[in-house]
């Protein structure tokens, strides 16, 4: 899967609360996707901070393209657990969503993200995730 198979698949099968996100793809390899996302005044809330819930749903999105790449292919997952740590204020021009499977077993897969503010670069939270595999 590339990144263009990635944003390809987002774009045509996600629905349009996640697509409106504006989720760009930049990388995806074994077991890992990287995708950014603009902090828009769609996704503020007072004082121009990037919402906690666009933050979540930015971070399960990328991890379930991260157990897409851990498969090298698409393959139905659902989270069955999501677990966002918020570590400062959300701002700048993007965030960056650094996602990777951590344990791959039968039925379940575990996954964890960074999200990192541009141009700051600094960490503004992390996310695990537990997937079911259908």
């Amino acid at each position: 899967m590339t990144p263009q198979d990635a944003q390809a698949f987002l774009d045509e099968n996600f629905a349009p609360w996640v697509r409106a996100l504006d989720l760009t793809f930049t990388d995806i390899s074994a077991g890992k996707a990287t995708a950014r996302m603009p902090i828009t005044d769609d996704l503020t809330r007072m004082g121009d901070i990037l919402s906690g819930q666009a933050l979540a749903a930015m971070a399960d999105t990328i991890m379930v393209f991260a157990c897409f790449a851990h498969y090298g292919k698409v393959k139905p997952v659902a989270t069955t657990n999501l677990d966002t740590v918020f570590l400062r204020p959300g701002v700048g021009t993007h965030v960056r969503c650094e996602a990777s499977v951590v344990r791959a077993g039968k039925a379940m897969i575990f996954t964890r993200a960074v999200m990192i503010a541009e141009p700051s670069e600094k960490e503004i939270a992390t996310a695990t995730a537990t997937f079911y595999v259908p």
